[in-house]
């Protein structure tokens, strides 16, 4: 959780990482630059309101400006980028709108699906988490936000496939997206990678327990932490965060 003396201005933004190679992902060259420029969003290493120069893209992935064009007009319509006739292509800033939306939304489902898997679980789904806790702990040990937050993604991703239903984590995804780019603010909070561990635990302890009301509990509150952080962040740094939301 955070600390006293942890101040939502102080929260910095994650270091800038080059973009992911192209051989990193499958398909057609547009969904392949697509996907490299939405890990780089998601991932913060484009910065919210930052522009984003189709030049210096084109020459870092080696490519066209055809499919770079591409592949903004498809992030703009999932509202991760803004075009602006005549002045640019920006990284949209953070939407409390849609973090809250978006968080409602996967509550809605998440809730629904921890609660039927505590009555399905099998020994074999049970031992899967567990190796994933255990993963995230030597994370937490080793200070890896980064390889924490990828486990933190199996853990729910797990969960959800374990009630059979095959779109429902895509359909999560989708519902956490604007979620997601604000989560990376979240989890170098001191102390926050650590309380997360705690409540993943337990939410595995009422499924291992086969006890639906505990695990959903338990579910709501690790859900419902991330808005508790966010409320004040989007007070204090709206360089981050966009107060009209969603144009």
């Amino acid at each position: 959780m955070l600390q006293a003396n942890a101040s939502p201005a102080q929260v910095a933004l994650p270091q800038r990482r080059p973009l992911r190679p192209l051989s990193s992902y499958s398909g057609s060259l547009a969904h392949r630059v697509y996907a490299t420029l939405r890990d780089a969003i998601l991932t913060l290493s484009f910065a919210p309101g930052e522009i984003l120069r189709k030049p210096e893209i084109c020459e870092a992935l080696g490519v066209s400006r055809s499919p770079v064009s591409e592949a903004v007009a498809r992030l703009a319509g999932e509202h991760l980028v803004r075009v602006v006739p005549q002045a640019g292509t920006y990284v949209t800033r953070l939407s409390m709108t849609e973090i809250r939306e978006g968080a409602f939304l996967r509550q809605a489902l998440e809730l629904a699906a921890v609660e039927r898997v505590a009555e399905t679980i099998t020994e074999d789904q049970l031992v899967l988490v567990r190796r994933n806790l255990r993963l995230q702990a030597a994370h937490v040990e080793d200070g890896d936000t980064q390889g924490f937050y990828e486990a933190d993604a199996q853990f729910h991703e797990l969960i959800l496939g374990f009630t059979e239903f095959p779109r429902l984590a895509s359909l999560a995804e989708t519902a956490w997206v604007h979620v997601n780019r604000a989560r990376r603010l979240v989890l170098p909070t001191p102390g926050r990678v650590a309380a997360t561990l705690a409540e993943h635990q337990a939410i595995f302890a009422a499924l291992e327990a086969h006890d639906p009301a505990a695990a959903r509990t338990a579910t709501r509150t690790h859900l419902g932490m991330l808005l508790s952080f966010l409320e004040p962040l989007a007070a204090t740094r709206p360089d981050l965060f966009d107060p009209e939301g969603p144009r």
